[in-house]
């Protein structure tokens, strides 16, 4: 219960991140935070003289403001996340990335030349380019759009019960 994951919105509804069931109890506690939707598991958090229902969405008391980022930083789980975790070459399920211009061959780190891979196609492809192999990709790789919840998008896996709050962003 307490790795459970918590969907944290701005004073505004706008999502904000991703906590811990044990960080949201402790922003409820404090009064910075309140429970906007209980968690479907139906758990609860107890101590001698207090029992808490575990949220899954919770909002804070005061806004916050957000620094604004005009690109999504580039992580091994953002294009995993991106690419639906499916093999850019073959489709199978993917759990690794490739350069598809490798990088010792002069290519970027960056969401246009990074795409999902399984370990077959991965070691199949090496440091090798495309045109070598006769391989073509499925789909192009794109940096995604930056929305409002843009990077909260590409960091986890959203719970079901998240979607009204991360299709309103």
């Amino acid at each position: 219960m307490v790795t459970t994951r918590v969907l944290l919105l701005n004073a505004t509804f706008e999502p904000l991140a991703v906590v811990t069931a044990k960080r949201a109890v402790l922003l409820m506690l404090s009064g910075k935070a309140e429970c906007v939707q209980a968690a479907l598991e139906g758990g609860a958090f107890r101590s001698e003289s207090l029992s808490i229902t575990a949220p899954s969405v919770m909002r804070l008391s005061r806004y916050v403001r957000v620094p604004y980022r005009s690109s999504v930083p580039m992580t091994r789980a953002g294009v995993l996340r991106r690419d639906r975790r499916s093999c850019a070459y073959c489709g199978k399920r993917a759990d690794t990335i490739d350069h598809v211009v490798p990088r010792s061959r002069g290519g970027p780190h960056s969401w246009d030349n990074c795409v999902a891979a399984c370990r077959a196609c991965n070691s199949r492809k090496a440091d090798r380019l495309l045109c070598e192999l006769g391989w073509t990709l499925r789909e192009p790789p794109r940096a995604p759009s930056r929305g409002s919840a843009g990077v909260l998008a590409l960091s986890v896996e959203p719970h079901p019960t998240w979607e009204p709050w991360l299709e309103a962003a």
